[in-house]
């Protein structure tokens, strides 16, 4: 006879914290951080303190980038062993740019329910009291120390249709405010600093502004980059301006074969084949 009292797996919670002032937290977070077996934290001695302020005694696993992987495993074991577990990061919104994608894949896999309890997210705050379009944004995290990678999201800033969001570090923010000056020329940028903390700003104008404005600062930051407000232009309209021989390249580059190339040019062109491929013999 098969057993049919199959432990039920447990529910991990993606639980939101305050980003500064402890306030912000929900009532629901609170409850679910009382109720679960045992809370995931990014840095065990900072949730204490939070913790400890909310009256609330846990046991504490610590989950962070560099432990990730093997304490998914562990964390995943006790989940289908039916406890139930938080994962919160130091502030705001685990995932977002903090640990937590690892575990959640793991139980999307392992058919573990996930339940987001949600709360205070640094972007969101920063967006909407920014000045700047929030219909449309783009978050790119923190930009990337790897130049080439660098570039190519400087890049993207520079041509983005939409709002772009990024965090940056206190001791990288000069750098950062020089490479986009550079290429946003009079584009506006809202620097949001030490939201819901007591020294929280909000510092407002152009790359080159901020620049002289920041010489010495500290706490994380929120940019809000304003979007390009240039008309972008279509593929055709972009081809339609290359000579012969640029619009050849342009295809070259992309690993097109010459054959293909000429079909290329002739329907782009709206020219026959045959007249393309005598001025390329």
């Amino acid at each position: 006879m098969k057993e049919s009292n199959l432990k039920e797996k447990g529910i991990l919670y993606i639980v939101a914290t305050p980003i500064g002032n402890l306030e912000d937290i929900t009532i629901r977070a609170i409850n679910i951080l009382k109720e679960v077996d045992c809370i995931a934290a990014e840095d065990t001695r900072h949730t204490l303190k939070l913790l400890n302020h909310l009256e609330i005694s846990k046991p504490l696993i610590s989950y962070h980038r560099h432990n990730e992987e093997t304490k998914s495993d562990i964390l995943l074991e006790k989940l289908k062993n039916g406890e139930n577990i938080a994962l919160v990061s130091d502030a705001g919104t685990p995932g977002i740019c903090d640990p937590g994608e690892e575990i959640i894949c793991k139980c999307i896999e392992e058919k573990i329910k996930i339940v987001p309890i949600p709360g205070a997210c640094a972007i969101v705050n920063a967006l909407i009291c920014s000045g700047l379009d929030t219909k449309k944004f783009l978050f790119l995290g923190f930009l990337s120390i790897n130049k080439k990678i660098r570039k190519e999201e400087l890049e993207k800033i520079k041509n983005s249709q939409e709002t772009i969001i990024i965090y940056e570090a206190p001791h990288k923010l000069k750098e950062t405010l020089k490479d986009l000056s550079n290429i946003l020329e009079n584009r506006k940028i809202t620097i949001a600093r030490e939201l819901t903390k007591i020294h929280e700003e909000f510092v407002r104008g152009t790359a080159k502004e901020l620049l002289e404005t920041f010489q010495e600062v500290k706490g994380e930051m929120v940019l809000i980059i304003e979007k390009n407000q240039a008309k972008v232009k279509t593929n055709e309209e972009i081809l339609a301006n290359l000579t012969l021989e640029e619009h050849y390249n342009y295809y070259e580059e992309k690993g097109f074969e010459k054959k293909e190339i000429i079909k290329k040019i002739a329907k782009d062109r709206n020219l026959p084949k045959n007249e393309i491929y005598q001025k390329f013999i």
